[in-house]
């Protein structure tokens, strides 16, 4: 897992910096293979904001959230993209049992 966090006219410091890894590294049991993160902190006063954007398996998953200081935001955005990977993966599990479950129970 790669993540890559910048800030928008801010200057991410090493604890900032440090506590999004810490934070983002509870997304990667969600999926196997390597993924891309892509985290933007910045300043909208009077709130802190921090949007991110994950690359998983051809897809591309995108969160925001605004909160009264920075870590706060960042405790925000990891809860939004645990929500989207749990349902994505939902969908990839569906996907691979394949359509023959839902159109027996359709013939029912």
């Amino acid at each position: 897992m790669q993540i890559e966090t910048y800030g928008q006219q801010m200057d991410v410091t090493p604890a900032l910096r440090s506590y999004v890894e810490n934070r983002f590294e509870r997304l990667g049991r969600h999926f196997e293979g390597d993924c891309e993160i892509r985290v933007q902190l910045g300043l909208e006063k009077p709130h802190h904001k921090a949007i991110a954007t994950i690359n998983v398996s051809g897809r591309t998953l995108h969160g925001d959230a605004t909160g009264q200081d920075m870590y706060a935001a960042i405790d925000l955005l990891v809860d939004k993209l645990d929500r989207q990977l749990v349902k994505h993966k939902e969908k990839q599990v569906e996907q691979r049992r394949g359509d023959g479950l839902a159109k027996s129970s359709l013939v029912d």
